[in-house]
């Protein structure tokens, strides 16, 4: 049986990283809405995954607004495909 990364495998950073691989970047609002999470609960998750290198945060202000980016980090792609790699090997010796 794989070792499942156990930073990726948590829902919600499951959700950052794999909406982060599709999508090349997302505000913390576009992840709040696509996610169904709390300000609090994303940021907590967000920074963990930040954290250990996997995703980048960019804050700015966009006309005096601040606004806060991220993207997935190569560290993150190659953890993400490890984790693919780990669930397709799972699922194979479920159907075995």
């Amino acid at each position: 049986m794989p070792e499942f990364d156990r930073l990726i495998h948590e829902r919600v950073r499951l959700g950052i990283i794999s909406a982060l691989a599709g999508t090349g970047s997302l505000s913390f609002n576009d992840l709040k809405r696509l996610l169904k999470v709390t300000d609090g609960n994303l940021s907590v998750h967000a920074r963990k995954l930040e954290e250990a290198g996997y995703v980048a945060c960019h804050k700015y202000f966009d006309q005096r607004v601040p606004r806060t980016d991220y993207r997935l980090t190569a560290d993150g792609k190659a953890a993400f495909d490890r984790y693919l790699d780990d669930m397709e090997q799972l699922i194979r010796a479920a159907r075995e």
